[in-house]
């Protein structure tokens, strides 16, 4: 019983120690307003998927996905400064990724969707 209990706090602790902030990391709102290119009206229910990347340029574990609302607009405060892969998926527009480089403290990021481009062959 007393090791199990023991387990139990360890693992408490640990889970803790990973949801802290780090004292001196700086963090920032972020807000994202997905459009379609032709004609700049919002795009409702896309979905923004935020990955943090890594100084080497490799993409981390997790992650987190958003929805946008019915103005084209998905928030998320509390991200950390550095470089984030942002990806933007809706039905009937091409995908969307690019990286951004977090680093104010209320964050703006417009993107604009473009519809699937036609297919030809030359056979």
């Amino acid at each position: 019983m007393l090791i199990f209990g023991l387990l139990a706090a360890l693992a408490m602790s640990a889970a803790a120690k990973d949801k802290k902030v780090k004292k001196d990391e700086k963090i920032g709102d972020l807000h994202v307003v997905v459009l379609k290119s032709d004609n700049g009206k919002p795009v409702r229910n896309a979905s923004v998927v935020l990955h943090p990347v890594n100084n080497k340029g490799r993409q981390e574990s997790g992650g987190l996905q958003l929805k946008t609302d019915a103005e084209g607009k998905a928030d998320y405060n509390g991200v950390p400064y550095g470089t984030l892969r942002i990806q933007v998926l809706a039905p009937g527009f091409q995908t969307f990724g690019q990286d951004y480089d977090i680093n104010q403290q209320d964050q703006l990021i417009t993107i604009k969707l473009q519809r699937p481009k036609d297919q030809y062959t030359i056979y």
